[in-house]
């Protein structure tokens, strides 16, 4: 069975990034193993001039990839945009419980909007929609939550995405 994706999404500067870095903490503690999938669509460089990967790359590999003890990191070159459901059949593998992605916001993905300014302020594809988070009153027949209810909307993705497996006693500590 595939990892279920959720997405956030939002204008640029709604709190995105933010909301899903308090909400990770939530999951985790509930014995979610998560990965995150962020959509960059004006693009981004992560690779430090100079560096070792860098000159890999501007060597001409297609693919570089970078291990150490408990990390590894992979530059590579795609021939086209490519959607959550690429990367987590190419390369995230089974073991995750959830995929949040930030971003594709016109997709048809389980999506929770932020909204900060006001609601129509980007267009969104309603289908998928599972809530909206905001600190505006808003009414499109969906839970609203307010900025700062975090457990709630970890609460709604619980429901939405159970743990297919029973989490152990490790990443209870957590």
């Amino acid at each position: 069975m595939d990892v279920p994706i959720v997405c956030f999404v939002g204008r640029s500067n709604s709190g995105k990034t933010t909301f899903i870095e308090r909400v990770i903490p939530e999951l985790v503690r509930a014995g979610y193993k998560i990965a995150t999938v962020k959509h960059a669509g004006h693009g981004f460089d992560l690779d430090t001039e100079g560096k070792d990967s860098w000159r890999h790359k501007q060597a001409g590999a297609s693919s570089v990839v970078i291990l150490s003890k408990g990390s590894i990191a992979m530059f590579a070159d795609v021939s086209d945009q490519m959607n959550v459901e690429d990367v987590r059949s190419r390369f995230l593998d089974g073991s995750y419980d959830l995929i949040i992605a930030e971003g594709w916001k016109h997709e048809g993905y389980p999506k929770i909007v932020i909204i900060r300014d006001q609601v129509g302020e980007i267009p969104i594809s309603s289908e998928g929609l599972l809530a909206v988070v905001s600190d505006k009153p808003i009414d499109w027949h969906v839970p609203l939550f307010d900025l700062n209810d975090v457990p709630g909307v970890a609460a709604l993705i619980m429901k939405h995405f159970p743990l297919r497996r029973a989490p152990s006693e490790h990443e209870l500590d957590v």
